[in-house]
This record gives structure tokens, sequence and C-alpha cells, in this order.
């Protein structure tokens, strides 16, 4: 390989990383109405649905597993949802340089809602607002299940399993 072969390989792996890197950056700002719009689909998909922040440490532990799992259920019914309570102020500057940094593969929205009163109980009536908060949901099988905690790896996907028996 010639000295102008080898440029033209490094630009395009560049070209690459950065397309990567710009795609994983990719969150959509949502308001409470379209969030109960995904959430209320009437699909057979088992949803799980983690709400999260950049500023909550056993958010920011938890994480990882629950990307884990869009990849390990990646040809099955379970689709991944992460919430953002972050600030939408915090966007550009905390939330896509966590993704990118952190390399989630999961959706990712941010929910644009400043007020506590007006998402808490519309998500689930014992909510009382600490992160993580998951919930799992299959509305085809009029399941539903919701933590108020961090999980393991392991409690993670012994929930998920028990779920979706």
């Amino acid at each position: 390989m010639n000295m102008n072969q080898l440029k033209l390989i490094a630009a395009a792996v560049s070209l690459l990383l950065f397309t990567t890197a710009v795609q994983a950056q990719q969150v959509q700002v949502i308001k409470l109405p379209e969030l109960q719009k995904r959430l209320s689909r009437p699909t057979d998909t088992t949803y799980v649905v983690n709400f999260w922040a950049t500023w909550c440490g056993p958010c920011v532990k938890e994480l990882p597993h629950f990307d884990k799992l869009t990849t390990t259920y990646k040809n099955q019914k379970v689709k991944v949802l992460l919430v953002s309570m972050d600030y939408v102020s915090q966007l550009d500057k905390k939330v896509k340089p966590f993704i990118v940094k952190n390399a989630l593969k999961s959706d990712v929205v941010l929910l644009n809602e400043t007020d506590p009163n007006t998402y808490l109980t519309t998500i689930d009536p014992k909510w009382t607002g600490s992160l993580p908060f998951t919930l799992l949901l299959n509305n085809a099988r009029h399941k539903r299940i919701t933590f108020e905690q961090e999980f393991t790896a392991e409690e993670l996907q012994k929930q998920l399993q028990a779920f979706m028996r």
C-alpha cells in the first residue's frame, strides 16, 4: 500500500467513527403526550423503560445493564427506551456527550417536563419521583410492573425473564 491509500483508509475510518458518534447523539426531546403515545401502542412487544439522569449516580451505574438488553434481545420483541430526566438545557452539554462516551445503543429520549406533578402520576400513581425508575410493559398481554430502585445486571435480567413468562 502506498501513502495515499493509507491516508484514504484513515480518512474513511475517521469518517465512519464520526458518523457513528453523531448517530449515537440522536436524542429526541419529547413531552408527556408523546411518551404516553409511545407507551400505549397496542403491540405484543415488551418495553423496558428506564427513567434516568446524568446526575443520578445509581442511574449511571445501572444504565449499561439496560443498554445490554438492546443487544441481548435484538431478535426478540423487546424494546429498551431510556428516558432522560435531565433538563433540556443539559441536552448538548451533558446528555449527548454521556451517550457518546458510553456508546449507548438503546433509544434515548429526553422528557421535557419540568413539573413532576404533570408526569409522575400519569406514568405511575405509585412513583414518588426518585430515580432510577423502571417500567416493564406489554400492552397486548395487559402486563405492567414498575420498580423504584437500582438494578444489578442479574436482577434486571431476572425481572425481565419473569415478566416475559
